[in-house]
């Protein structure tokens, strides 16, 4: 197995809507804002060599979206799949896989691209998209709080394709041989949380949006985009649980500074982060 980072670039978001409903004085001080209470998140995706197969999870935000578009999220530090899987003796053709934890933009944008002529096509033409039936209805007809993040040019051409699968919502489902999946209700409905085995016994949880940075770790941080809050913290509380045996590792996509880290427990037996590890020193 191998395990690779691949950064996408980076965009700006709300603080509060970040933060939920710890305050700014608090949030502030770890995480800046702007002028315009914006701050700054990276969009960091996972390649997982696993066997014959290429996994990406996740494919940020991409390059296909408008003036309009850019003016509201101010994606910046651009970098193509391309350049960032040639830097590993790959290309896109090579992906077999792209699992996609959620279709909000940020997290399905790079999964299509425009060709020279406009024509909005597959960025990885070898790859089977995945998604869960569940969240694919979801996204498809979305409540008018979620909409916004839902753009279905992000995500109805792979189903025209017929390059995107279903997979049935099923707690602990195999994707790969070591890969598990979870899936979680509070910020969208089924989010995929992949757990990833690895040979060292570690296991590495790719977090997605339910500890979105390692700044999110304890319970009160948690997202106002979240649309079941309560069931985020119900959550949090079940994957802290499972995640402070030294044993688990969590993956944040869009934490600026540390990709992957432990949680442990306080003195006052609250858990919190721990320190950033370096990936290969897990596997």
């Amino acid at each position: 197995m191998q395990l690779h980072i691949l950064e996408t670039g980076k965009f700006k978001l709300d603080g509060g809507a970040m933060f939920g409903v710890v305050p700014k004085r608090m949030w502030n001080k770890m995480h800046p804002a702007d002028e315009d209470n914006l701050c700054t998140w990276q969009m960091r995706c996972l390649l997982v060599i696993d066997g014959d197969r290429k996994i990406l999870i996740d494919t940020g935000v991409g390059n296909k979206q408008d003036d309009r578009f850019r003016k509201h999220f101010y994606p910046h530090d651009d970098i193509n799949f391309n350049t960032s899987l040639a830097n590993l003796g790959l290309s896109t053709e090579d992906i077999t896989d792209v699992l996609i934890t959620h279709f909000h933009f940020d997290h399905v944008g790079g999964a299509l691209e425009l060709d020279a002529k406009g024509k909005i096509i597959p960025t990885f033409p070898n790859a089977t998209y995945w998604t869960n039936d569940v969240h694919y209805e979801w996204a498809n007809n979305p409540n008018a709080r979620e909409a916004a993040s839902f753009l279905k040019e992000n995500f109805v051409p792979l189903k025209d394709a017929g390059v995107l699968k279903l997979i049935d919502v099923e707690e602990g489902v195999r994707f790969s041989e070591s890969i598990s999946l979870s899936f979680v209700n509070g910020h969208t409905e089924a989010m995929m949380i992949p757990y990833i085995n690895m040979p060292s016994g570690n296991t590495l949880i790719y977090c997605a949006d339910l500890i979105p940075s390692h700044h999110h770790v304890q319970l009160p941080y948690i997202m106002a985009y979240d649309m079941k809050p309560l069931e985020s913290l119900r959550e949090k509380q079940a994957l802290h649980e499972r995640a402070t045996d030294g044993k688990h590792f969590l993956f944040f996509e869009h934490d600026l500074d540390v990709a992957c880290g432990n949680i442990v427990k306080n003195e006052q037996g609250r858990v919190v982060f721990g320190e950033s590890v370096v990936l290969d020193s897990i596997l």
